[in-house]
């Protein structure tokens, strides 16, 4: 290698030296269950207990050694990865073993097309173009009619029909108003879709899915790469519905009946789908109830707007379902999967798709060089195995654990009210959100708060002085995110609660010096 280049660091370089400045920057060479490695300056390896769990990517842990045999198995065999345009049988058992939970949870018998992709943004760029097809396929055929309509509107007054203006220009003749409808009819046509979302949702950020992706940080800078989504406070009762009002668009036609051509409006589909996570991850574990559930799926089904359901972060068993939305009971029309589905070692991802909403043609205009693949996909399929073994025993043990974590969580929070705001979360996706440090006396603790820093403070600390490894939700920093993997044991849990407790300690005494390390 050329020693000029050697000296640059150019795998992104501010990251590198941003990891550095809060001593993140950790390498590490081997990882087992919870737990990850790294060598010290003596060339040890240390042990650090991961909460992080690759954000959700572990829910059977690292290197799970039935799925690693089985990742051998498949490679010693020289399973064909590359072989694009050809038959895959293990692709379609996937989706038959995911259709199967899916009926069982959602108790429905309704079967979901399955489309294959690489990542949990990939799956979600899948729904929301499917969704726009969709749309867009149904506004042909609606446009079509009215074309039909006005054939035989004409038709009609060439017969001696009346035409009742209802405030439409007629003076000029039947063909001055129907040149009119199609000028008013193109503004609507020419309209970009609107999206609809949650406040505070995060679904990646690939040109399309970063669009529906609240924090603006994230969002701003590339709004007008694609269609624009309305971000809406779900918990307000009449919130959804004034935005869907608001979005409401009609095409103009005819109808004839009685001797008599009339104006009548058709409703045109301009919300192309309303997508949402079953657990907001990066806004800080935030759960959504039944009733909140029932309220978007009433709203959405009075316009027929499609639900893209995100359970990327959430599924695979993490809440103790393989689906989180089946626990609010909130079916969605679109599903996207990936994280945990590649069993912690593949890079695996889908989306499922209602068989009454698939349009076939999708497959023709969509594509991926590495979805699919053989290794992938059947690595995805020991996932699901191992998760649905022993009557479903890995999602008991989700929730199990998931209880005990919470609890401990929830003795802090009511230990230490003036530090700890609150604990949340559902299974194994949970959350720990600290008071605001904005006004802290140490100028360390303030500074790191007023730049949005905290929790990445917070994860310094617990990885230099204890060996943890926690990290915070994207767009809510104060809050500690925690999703381990099933494995997680009641003296990892005890190891958890003793760092927090003097950690909690540090922030009372507001001891930057010890927090930072400095």
């Amino acid at each position: 290698m050329n020693s000029d280049v050697e000296k640059f660091e150019l795998a992104e370089p501010y990251l590198a030296a941003w990891l550095a400045s809060l001593g993140l920057d950790v390498e590490y060479v081997r990882s087992a269950g919870n737990t990850l490695y790294y060598h010290d300056d003596q060339g040890r390896e240390i042990p650090v207990l991961d909460l992080v769990g690759g954000y959700g990517s572990t829910i059977l842990g690292h290197n799970n050694p039935d799925i690693v045999a089985y990742a051998k198995q498949l490679l010693d065999e020289g399973t064909p990865i590359h072989a694009q345009f050809s038959r895959h049988p293990y692709a379609n058992d996937l989706a038959r073993k995911i259709n199967t939970i899916l009926w069982r949870e959602f108790a429905t018998s309704e079967p979901y097309s399955a489309v294959f992709s690489n990542s949990g943004a990939e799956s979600i760029e899948i729904a929301i173009k499917h969704a726009e097809m969709d749309r867009g396929m149904k506004i042909a055929a609606l446009a079509e009619q009215i074309e039909a309509g006005i054939d035989q509107a004409r038709a009609a007054v060439l017969a001696g029909a009346r035409v009742e203006p209802a405030g439409l220009p007629v003076n000029d003749g039947f063909d001055a108003l129907v040149a009119h409808v199609r000028q008013v009819n193109g503004e609507q046509l020419a309209a970009p879709p609107v999206f609809l979302a949650p406040e505070g949702s995060f679904h990646g950020k690939l040109i399309g899915s970063v669009q529906f992706t609240h924090n603006p940080g994230y969002r701003t800078p590339f709004k007008s790469l694609a269609a624009q989504c309305r971000f809406v406070p779900v918990t307000d009762l009449e919130a959804l519905t004034k935005v869907i009002d608001n979005e409401r668009r009609v095409l103009l036609g005819f109808e004839v009946g009685d001797g008599v051509v009339r104006p009548v409006e058709h409703p045109m589909p301009s919300v192309a789908a309303f997508v949402l996570e079953a657990v907001q991850g990066e806004a800080g574990i935030r759960l959504f109830d039944r009733e909140t559930a029932r309220r978007i799926q009433a709203a959405c089904a009075a316009i027929d707007c499609p639900i893209v359901i995100d359970e990327v972060q959430s599924g695979m068993g993490r809440t103790g379902t393989f689906f989180a939305s089946a626990q609010i009971g909130l079916q969605g029309d679109y599903y996207a999967l990936a994280k945990s589905l590649g069993g912690g070692v593949a890079k695996a991802g889908l989306t499922l798709i209602r068989s009454s909403r698939y349009r076939r043609d999708f497959e023709l205009v969509h594509s991926s060089t590495f979805a699919k693949d053989s290794f992938s996909t059947l690595i995805a399929g020991r996932t699901v195995d191992l998760l649905e073994a022993d009557g479903g025993a890995a999602y008991r043990q989700a929730t199990d654990r998931g209880n005990q974590l919470l609890k401990m969580l929830g003795r802090l929070r009511d230990e230490f009210p003036t530090v700890i705001k609150d604990a949340r979360g559902r299974g194994l996706m949970v959350g720990l959100e600290f008071h605001d440090q904005s006004e802290s006396s140490s100028e360390v603790i303030r500074e790191q708060a007023r730049a949005g820093l905290l929790g990445y403070l917070l994860a310094s600390y617990l990885l230099r002085e204890h060996a943890i490894r926690m990290f915070p939700t994207a767009s809510n920093t104060n809050t500690m995110r925690i999703e381990p993997s099933i494995h997680l044991t009641d003296a990892e849990i005890g190891r958890v609660d003793v760092a927090l407790r003097q950690l909690i300690a540090v922030l009372k005494d507001q001891d930057g010096k010890a927090l930072s390390g400095a």
